[in-house]
């Protein structure tokens, strides 16, 4: 028996309830290798699987509770600061819209086995004006359903998880050790490409004064709303003379941009991330006058300048 599973067995439940609840309230400590453990464990009769899946659900619905609420009343704040510690800023909020999108609260469940959404879709789901008892169902349903299926993982493959547990063992911590500089390059290496994204273009980005102007001034540059469809139906309102594309028509539909007028391009992302990779590509396509927008829609809002 590998000195993880001792260590499994002597902490037990609590343990388990306080990874998950860790990693659900957004730290990047990966809950799942301990909640196989947990069930190869329960196949031995050495873990109580049903207490596992109730401590597991009960620590998911805890941290969604407060990630519903925290969007509720702190919205945009709190997705900058998912946005802000993301490895993916331009689809952490993108691609769990598209979810809800797709899916409506059903989305709650699809999150939780997705790495990146299951901590950003409550506060979504707060934002949205969800009712709380039909999100807590929702999310209950989600956390009982991640729970059963990795505990169940474990406990119909423990003997395999024994094996690989014993052979990470013999080798010692020479493997572990590489596998920790694997993992640290990876994330220096996402980190690195997401601070190179934003400040390739942090020089083109224009304010919202400076647009206002333009607008004023009848220079009439071509505004792209990147928000997703599920965003725009929470919020239909866009800066006036906008026009709405989800990201991936921006491809499809570049031919019809002027090359002689400035485009700017805005998103939800706090961030600006995913206006950031629109304007680099459009510049790889020829378009030079491309610029995001300092701030995206709230600085527009917040001088009351005109919406449509």
């Amino acid at each position: 028996m590998t000195e993880t599973s001792q260590f499994v067995i002597r902490h037990g439940l609590p343990l388990v309830f306080a990874a998950v609840l860790i990693e659900q309230l957004g730290v990047p400590i990966p809950a799942l290798p301990l909640l196989m453990a947990a069930g190869a464990l329960s196949a031995a009769g050495k873990f109580n699987f049903f207490m596992g899946v109730l401590m597991t659900a009960i620590a998911c619905l805890i941290a969604d509770t407060a990630w519903f609420y925290l969007g509720r009343h702190r919205g945009n704040r709190v997705l900058g600061f998912l946005c802000s510690i993301s490895l993916e800023p331009d689809s952490c909020v993108r691609r769990t819209q598209n979810v809800f999108t797709r899916y409506g609260l059903r989305g709650l469940a699809v999150a939780k086995f997705v790495p990146g959404m299951s901590t950003v879709a409550p506060p979504l789901a707060g934002m949205s004006g969800v009712p709380v008892g039909r999100f807590l169902l929702a999310d209950g349903f989600g956390a009982l359903l991640y729970a059963i299926t990795f505990l169940a993982l474990g406990y119909l493959f423990s003997n395999q998880l024994e094996r690989i547990g014993a052979a990470v063992s013999d080798i010692g911590g020479s493997a572990l050790g590489l596998i920790a500089v694997l993992i640290g390059a990876y994330i220096a290496y996402k980190f690195w490409q997401r601070r190179s994204l934003l400040a390739e273009l942090r020089t083109a980005r224009i304010t919202v004064a400076e647009l206002r102007q333009k607008l004023e001034a009848g220079e009439n540059p071509v505004i792209l709303d990147l928000r997703s469809k599920v965003e725009l139906e929470r919020d239909p309102s866009v800066i006036r003379g906008a026009i709405h594309l989800v990201l991936d028509e921006v491809e499809k539909r570049r031919h019809e941009f002027p090359h002689d007028r400035d485009i700017v391009v805005y998103c939800s992302c706090p961030n600006e991330a995913t206006a950031a990779r629109v304007a680099l590509l459009l510049q790889r396509h020829g378009f030079t006058r491309v610029r995001p927008l300092l701030g995206g829609i709230e600085a527009w809002r917040e001088q009351n300048y005109p919406m449509a």
